[in-house]
């Protein structure tokens, strides 16, 4: 069978891909599924034991296809493969650095082959969760400085505390 269906208690279903069907996708596609499914679908499905069905079945995925599937050829020797996957990988992580999480601990083994397509590809992904991470701390703090923006405008807190956390959020801009 093609399709993996999840029955809802009111009378609806959820259809997924079957594991199977996924020994032919590309290495990368599983994880990414397994990503897009937990980040964007999982929170929309209301009942909690179709939930926990569909992760232990993403989590199945996991453990059984995708995680085997991307060592055999990150491990591997075949540079080529590794190279064409890295780079479906990095085209990725530069449009949505979400759907690439799953492979950021194996970026470290890449970066230290002696490839040097392989070390520069790897070294561009990890520099991809990089820039994420730092604009994700940008947009906290961005909101920290507009919440004592408003205190200090309210008279909640004086110049010098809104002085530091503004310096704060500077020197993180920079």
């Amino acid at each position: 069978m093609d399709i993996r269906i999840f029955h809802k208690k009111d009378g609806g279903i959820i259809q997924l891909i079957d594991k199977e069907k996924m020994q032919d996708w590309p290495i990368e596609l599983p994880l990414i599924f397994v990503e897009y499914i937990r980040s964007k679908k999982l929170d929309s499905y209301k009942d909690p034991q179709i939930k926990k069905e569909i992760e232990e079945y993403l989590n199945d995925i996991t453990k059984d296809i995708a995680i085997p599937r991307m060592m055999s050829v990150l491990e591997g020797e075949n540079e080529e493969e590794i190279i064409l996957a890295l780079i479906r990988i990095e085209e990725l992580s530069n449009k949505n650095i979400e759907m690439v999480i799953p492979i950021k601990p194996y970026l470290e083994n890449l970066i230290n082959k002696k490839n040097k397509d392989i070390v520069s590809i790897a070294k561009n992904i990890s520099n991809n969760f990089l820039k994420a991470e730092r604009r994700k701390k940008l947009a906290q703090k961005r909101r920290v400085m507009r919440e004592k923006e408003k205190e200090f405008l309210a008279g909640k807190i004086n110049a010098e505390e809104y002085a530091k956390a503004r310096k704060d959020y500077l020197t993180l801009k920079e």
